[in-house]
């Protein structure tokens, strides 16, 4: 078995469950966005870094790699 992961618009989400109805596809939908544990810790790392003044601009991270 496969898994299509879709992101319809709400016209298309209306048309693409009674195609899926008519074919007789089973299906379900789940709603909000669960990240895995290590992309959340990630993020906290990352907002961690921040509160820590351990970052720099879009324009220093220009400069540093122009030099490179």
């Amino acid at each position: 078995m496969e898994t299509y992961l879709v992101h319809p618009d709400k016209i298309q989400e209306k048309a693409l469950k009674a195609f899926l109805k008519a074919l007789e596809v089973p299906y379900e939908i789940k709603k909000g966005h669960d990240l895995p544990e290590h992309v959340v810790a990630g993020i906290r790392k990352g907002q961690d870094d921040i509160k820590a003044g351990k970052s720099f601009s879009l324009e220093e991270f220009k400069e540093k790699i122009s030099t490179i």
